[in-house]
């Protein structure tokens, strides 16, 4: 064996043996593409752990996005600025670079049904999961149904500090389905052990003057927008519904495709 085979399988060894199994794959093609374009022993090695911190930033990426529990597949490149109304482009820009969440700031996307609110909660998640943070998506519901469980079962403790670990949490829905009686407790103490640590947005249908009603505690809803309002960003959106708009178009296609005899029978065929 020659001096250069074996320090070729001594690095492929240091490689096992460090649990670095992609750069151990890439060795071979890198060093032969380093040796036929005249790359120093340096940029070669440099190549070759830069495969390896790809693939490890991608199965780590891929983790954060399963823990994040993110709803639908929407992101920030598709929202429809033109469609909705009460955000401009500069702000959902700065917005999408989640430096708000460094100063763990709040957002508050109130809105009717359809315009865009989880949507844009769901894109801004996202972003946040691949610059790197950790992030957690929950519908309302979901949050005061978890927490009652885990009152039922002594394991509250442990449900609250898992509501309180992710950098951003995301509360979808709040308002549109009607909440047990203990809901205000629980999210008041999620929100109230994020204050000023960590991030939060929630998306709702009514304006906040209503969350008195919506939790069936104006003390408790009080208090609670004492916290997230303190250090937030407020984005009151509307518009057409989208789902609405879709029906709509579908129906004026169907209605240009149809033949100019509207009054012909229908013939359904058994």
């Amino acid at each position: 064996m020659t001096a250069h085979a074996s320090t070729y399988q001594q690095l492929r060894s240091h490689l096992g043996v460090l649990k670095l199994g992609t750069a151990a794959e890439a060795l071979p093609s890198i060093l032969d593409e380093g040796t036929t374009a005249g790359w120093s022993n340096t940029e070669s090695l440099a190549r070759v752990l830069a495969v390896e911190v790809a693939e490890t930033e991608a199965r780590r990426l891929a983790g954060r996005l399963r823990f994040a529990n993110l709803s639908t597949e929407a992101n920030i490149d598709h929202f429809d600025l033109d469609h909705a109304k009460g955000i401009d482009r500069a702000l959902l820009a700065e917005l999408a670079t989640c430096r708000w969440t460094e100063t763990a700031t709040n957002l508050l996307l109130i809105g009717p049904p359809g315009v865009g609110e989880t949507h844009l909660a769901v894109g801004l998640g996202r972003a946040a999961v691949e610059a790197g943070y950790r992030v957690y998506f929950t519908s309302a519901a979901e949050l005061a149904a978890k927490c009652h469980k885990a009152a039922i079962e002594g394991r509250w403790s442990t449900t609250m500090c898992y509501f309180a670990g992710p950098t951003l949490l995301v509360i979808d829905e709040l308002g549109y389905l009607a909440l047990p009686q203990e809901a205000a407790s629980a999210l008041f103490q999620v929100v109230n052990q994020r204050y000023l640590k960590t991030s939060i947005v929630i998306t709702t249908n009514r304006p906040v003057g209503a969350w008195g009603e919506i939790l069936g505690d104006f003390t408790v809803a009080a208090a609670l927008l004492d916290r997230l309002l303190h250090r937030s960003v407020v984005l009151n959106m509307d518009g057409e519904s989208y789902r609405l708009r879709g029906h709509q178009q579908a129906a004026e296609q169907l209605r240009q495709a149809t033949p100019d005899n509207h009054d012909a029978p229908m013939v359904v065929k058994h």
